[in-house]
C-alpha cells in the first residue's frame, strides 16, 4: 500500500509572480535606543548622587530619587533624539532592488474558479468563491 490517499482531491495552486521595484533601508529600534538612554542616564544619577557633599537636609536616598526621575526623562529624550537622526541618515543611503510579488490563490476542488474583476458568476453559483483573496461588490439603485 502507497501512503498518499488516492481519493483525497488535491487542492488548485494559482501563482501569479509580478516584479516591483523597492527601497531598501535599515531602521533603528527607537525602544532600544529609548531604554539605553534611559539606563545610561541612571548610571549619571547615581554618580551624581554620590559626586557631591551629602546635604543634611536629604539623605542620599531622596537625592539619587529626584535625580533619577529627571535623568530617566532626559535619558530617553535623548535616545529617541538620536534614534532620529540615525535614521534620517540612513535614509539617505537607502537603495532599489528588484523584488518579485507572489501571489497564491488555492481553491478547494469543486468550487467554481475565482471570478475576475466585472465578470458575471455561472447561473446557479453563489456570487463570492472561497479562496478569493478580493471581493468586488457592486450597487445598482433602481
Amino acid at each position: 500500500m502507497s501512503d498518499t490517499p488516492q481519493d483525497e482531491p488535491v487542492d488548485e495552486v494559482e501563482e501569479t509572480v509580478t516584479p516591483a521595484e523597492v527601497r531598501v533601508r535599515r531602521s533603528p529600534r527607537y525602544f532600544r535606543f529609548m531604554i539605553t538612554g534611559a539606563v545610561l542616564f541612571a548610571i549619571v544619577a547615581l554618580i551624581l548622587t554620590f559626586a557631591f557633599p551629602e546635604n543634611p537636609t536629604y539623605d542620599r536616598g531622596s537625592v539619587f530619587g529626584f535625580l533619577l526621575a529627571i535623568c530617566v526623562t532626559v535619558g530617553v529624550a535623548v535616545g529617541a533624539v538620536v534614534a532620529l537622526i540615525l535614521d534620517r541618515t540612513t535614509a539617505r543611503r537607502a537603495r532599489s532592488v528588484q523584488a518579485d510579488r507572489i501571489d497564491v490563490r488555492v481553491t478547494e476542488p469543486g468550487s467554481s474558479p475565482a471570478r475576475r474583476e466585472g465578470s458575471q458568476p455561472e447561473p446557479g453559483t453563489p456570487s463570492t468563491t472561497q479562496g478569493s483573496t478580493q471581493s468586488t461588490t457592486s450597487d445598482t439603485e433602481s
